[in-house]
């Protein structure tokens, strides 16, 4: 019997020409994704700088008082630029802030890039473990549910993802106060812990401001990968890879779980918005100190650059979590990188 001969290069060109594929693809993905934000990045900039400035706050009459001269106000309103047209103003801006400067505080002159850069830490905690939990447990119950479709595991599956979908953060929040600082005192009620502090104290300072904010995106989670993986299970290469007797576990998460989790991570991306304005309440609720704190604080004093500042970065990090989970879908599923 005749073996055939294999060059030793062409395992490794073969390889190659995957490798640059991939990239290529996943290239044109970022593209395309960068295509859609940028655009929704500068409409959502200019309108909340066009709604700060059509606040109707003015900070040369906050600086001077209310003895202010006339000639005063206005020397001190060219000095923050407000003599000059709004997409002047606009287009300063945010070359300013794109470049990192965000301008100061009218109150305590403060570089709003400063205070941002003091909070982002808790929020981004937060919002990071509550991401992490919801992933994780939404993807156990919707595993589960799938495998078990149509028998009483989904079905309570299903029924409790509904359930906990209608529940508002604020509410989760107190009651887990209740259940597990009050009843059961395992965790604070509130406060914040640095993590330069110890790990374990930082953990148990954001764990029930993190469950909090993670139950409806598990619940999402867990539906859609639920519906997902039904329809994916039922696929005919997934019956012919379950024929040629590749193990249970193989097939379910090597093969199915890659074309079925896409409706999972693109719900997952929508509720990065939602956790950055939930946690506006939810850190209210546990006192903490982040980013939703300061944005509530400044626009109740009329602090329009810090508002700004805070929206500003929090769009940024909705327009990067959007082109992430297009970059993911990409990657992957096989079919959406055949399609590009």
């Amino acid at each position: 019997m005749t073996q055939l001969a294999v060059r030793p290069g062409t395992v490794s060109a073969v390889r190659a020409s995957s490798l640059a594929r991939t990239a290529r693809t996943l290239a044109s993905a970022l593209l395309r994704a960068l295509a859609v934000v940028l655009p929704v990045l500068v409409i959502a900039t200019f309108a909340i700088f066009a709604l700060g400035s059509l606040s109707g706050q003015d900070p040369a009459s906050m600086v001077l008082g209310e003895t202010a001269r006339p000639e005063d106000i206005e020397r001190m309103r060219a000095f923050f630029g407000l003599d000059q047209p709004l997409l002047v103003r606009y287009g300063d801006w945010l070359l300013s802030a794109v470049q990192g400067d965000l301008g100061f505080s009218w109150f305590t002159r403060i570089p709003v890039i400063d205070s941002i850069a003091a909070r982002l830490p808790v929020s981004f905690g937060i919002a990071l473990y509550a991401l992490l939990i919801g992933t994780v447990v939404g993807a156990v119950l919707g595993i589960t549910a799938a495998l078990n479709n149509g028998g009483w595991v989904d079905r309570a599956v299903t029924a409790l993802a509904s359930f906990f979908s209608t529940i508002p953060g604020f509410v989760a929040a107190v009651a887990l106060v209740v259940g597990f600082s009050v009843v059961f005192p395992i965790f604070p009620s509130g406060g914040y812990v640095p993590p330069e502090q110890g790990v374990g104290l930082w953990l148990r300072s954001i764990t029930l401001p993190a469950i909090a904010l993670s139950i409806t995106p598990a619940a999402a989670v867990a539906r859609q990968l639920r519906t997902g993986l039904v329809g994916t299970l039922q696929e005919n290469y997934i019956v012919g890879a379950t024929v040629r007797g590749f193990s249970r576990s193989r097939v379910v998460f090597v093969h199915a779980l890659r074309n079925g989790s896409g409706p999972a991570l693109a719900v997952l991306g929508t509720y990065v918005p939602w956790l950055i304005g939930e946690a506006v309440i939810v850190e209210t609720v546990f006192a903490l100190p982040g980013l939703g704190l300061l944005t509530t604080q400044a626009a109740l004093q009329g602090d329009v650059p810090v508002v700004q500042g805070a929206l500003f970065v929090s769009i940024l990090l909705v327009v990067a979590s959007s082109a992430l989970v297009n970059v993911l879908l990409v990657t992957l599923r096989p079919s959406a990188r055949r399609q590009q």
